[in-house]
């Protein structure tokens, strides 16, 4: 679990790192993305949970923050095949985005938080001189229980 006040500093000094202030429509953006970390989040639902807390913020402020949060590595901006960017926060002290599982069935996302592509990374350093600086892995199938016509997940739907 996320502790929401160490990830807010952690991020407001690295906005302020690059010439950025946190201010009060950015911070309430960040909170909503902490709080709501393992729903990949789209503009739109960012939106709809951020005018709960503030109702003056509008849709535009909060895609350039999102677009300001992407730019500066704070989260991934990513499509999952549902053609929705949906956000995704980076975890301090791991050098490339986390994986993730996508089910064609049932829509579950499961995040994997090791990373598992170190080796082919250097061999692609050795290999053909490229040094990878990121890299991003999602796999999409099918769980067994959701093959078998008893999924247990449920339709999720990733807002």
């Amino acid at each position: 679990m996320l502790n929401i006040t160490a990830e807010m500093d952690r991020i407001n000094r690295h906005l302020m790192a690059n010439g950025y202030k946190l201010t009060t429509q950015r911070e309430i953006i960040l909170r909503v993305l902490l709080e709501n970390e393992m729903d990949h989040l789209s503009a739109e639902g960012v939106f709809m949970l951020v005018k709960q807390k503030y109702s003056e913020i509008g849709l535009a402020t909060v895609y350039r923050t999102l677009e300001l949060l992407a730019e500066l590595h704070v989260v991934e901006k990513m499509n999952f095949g549902d053609g929705v960017a949906r956000y995704d926060l980076r975890e301090e002290g791991h050098e490339h985005m986390h994986h993730h599982l996508i089910c064609d069935e049932c829509g579950s996302l499961t995040e994997i938080k090791e990373d598992w592509l170190c080796e082919i990374e250097q061999r692609i350093e050795r290999e053909f001189g490229f040094k990878v600086t990121d890299h991003r892995l999602d796999f999409t199938g099918t769980y067994k229980s959701c093959s078998k016509g008893g999924c247990k997940r449920g339709r999720k739907a990733v807002s």
